[in-house]
């Protein structure tokens, strides 16, 4: 198939692209390069599959109707977006714009050419969870950034295309994902920098307590599951989850990370209003629906993101 990825040169970009070339499609990757990076893509030039990369933004009308008319895509995975909550809170004029404009966009091209929409929100949505079972998709929402908020309002915009237009969509909502790829620095994953900052003998600072955990699911499984969305129509109309199934505080993954707690250390949090205490993620939806679970647990994908830290990876 011709597909469109947006946010493609990002860092779970990077893997869905590995994913589809690997499964035989025509890639086509959308990026305005403010999160991604053009050398996350270096080792698909010479696949047959990878066809272009364009450097541009989904706020650019022109290019979208250019790109659709010419190529005739049968799925766009849209992941382009500001993804940063310290940010949007900041400058939230971007994040919006960004997140839910150019979402609109999006979307009235694949309305014209009747193209699927997997829509990549995320877990930030959701108020905390209290249920040991995880939160599900009918868990409550709680946008607390304006990060939340726009994804909140082009998820709503993605499902009324499906119910006013009968188009194939579906809103999926990863939890925190991490792996190699990931940024190291400030805009990074908290794994990711834990990570780095471990093996460059530097403390690992924490915001706030630490007592906030997270459901950490490794890129590999992330991109599965986000392809396989493309390619099912039991999720068209739905909102579906993916994450491991299983909580661990910031303390304790520091912990786990670094072994030593005298390099752990607390700093005052930056936008404690945004924080949401507790995320545990109810997966079922997404295992009845396209038999998908978590391969990688997060022992092994810690050992794997530091294999690639270590080797090298992109800072």
């Amino acid at each position: 198939m011709n597909i469109l990825l947006t946010g493609g040169a990002g860092f779970i970009g990077r893997w869905v692209a590995k994913r589809l070339l690997d499964e035989g499609h025509y890639v086509w990757i959308l990026d305005d390069l403010s999160n991604g990076r053009e050398e996350n893509l270096d080792e698909f030039r010479s696949h047959p599959g990878f066809k272009q990369f364009i450097k541009g933004t989904i706020l650019d009308e022109a290019l979208l109707e250019e790109l659709f008319t010419k190529h005739k895509f049968s799925i766009c995975y849209h992941l382009g977006a500001s993804i940063n909550v310290q940010d949007s809170i900041d400058d939230p004029r971007t994040t919006f714009n960004n997140d839910t404009i150019g979402t609109f966009y999006i979307l009235e091209q694949c309305r014209e050419h009747k193209t699927k929409v997997v829509f990549m929100s995320t877990c930030m949505v959701y108020d905390r969870c209290n249920d040991e079972n995880g939160i599900s998709e009918l868990h409550p929402t709680k946008p607390a950034s304006p990060y939340a908020g726009a994804k909140v309002a082009a998820e709503n915009m993605v499902l009324s295309y499906y119910y006013a237009y009968g188009l194939p969509t579906v809103v999926i909502r990863p939890f925190n994902t991490y792996g190699p790829f990931q940024k190291t620095g400030g805009e990074g994953g908290v794994v990711a920098i834990f990570i780095n900052n471990h093996l460059s003998g530097k403390d690992l600072n924490i915001y706030g307590e630490g007592t906030q955990t997270r459901d950490l699911l490794y890129v590999e499984d992330c991109a599965r599951f986000v392809v396989a969305a493309g390619f099912s129509d039991a999720v068209d109309g739905e909102i579906v989850n993916a994450g491991l199934g299983r909580d661990i505080s910031v303390n304790d993954l520091a912990l786990k990370i670094v072994g030593d707690p005298s390099r752990i250390k607390h700093v005052e949090h930056i936008h404690p209003q945004s924080e949401i205490q507790r995320l545990l993620c109810d997966s079922r939806k997404a295992n009845r629906l396209l038999d998908w679970e978590p391969e990688i647990t997060l022992e092994e994908g810690i050992l794997r993101t530091t294999e690639w830290i270590r080797s090298g990876g992109l800072a």
